[in-house]
């Protein structure tokens, strides 16, 4: 089992909770994903943190910026500065269920540094 936190997120990978081994939280809620529901996750967070990278020596100091992303099953949204930015994501399942989560920053930045690190572990 592999289980990271911090203040406002938690990310907790065991493989024999299958089939729902990765759990996935922030400020009093958490969620199970599949191992597949995860790694599209990872995926558009990346993407999203990425994009954001790659735009931020454009943005003013007091400038903002949103980004949006949809790669189904997940929407995903970075919003914020160039030094803070939270996360919004949603998950569309063609199955009966759905979830949704957040992190504010610094929360945010620091799930998204875990999942980089999980996924690249992961592999």
């Amino acid at each position: 089992m592999i289980q990271q936190e911090g203040p406002g997120w938690r990310l907790v990978r065991d493989p024999d909770r299958s089939p729902f081994s990765v759990l996935v939280g922030g400020e009093g809620w958490a969620f199970e994903l599949t191992d597949s529901e995860w790694a599209a996750l990872a995926d558009v967070v990346g993407a999203l943190v990425d994009q954001h990278r790659a735009l931020v020596d454009q943005l003013m100091d007091e400038e903002s910026i949103e980004l949006e992303l949809d790669r189904p099953p997940w929407w995903g949204c970075l919003d914020g500065t160039r030094e803070q930015w939270s996360l919004s994501v949603v998950l569309s399942s063609t199955t009966a269920r759905s979830v949704e989560g957040g992190w504010g920053s610094p929360a945010a930045q620091a799930m998204a540094a875990a999942m980089q690190t999980l996924r690249e572990t992961s592999l």
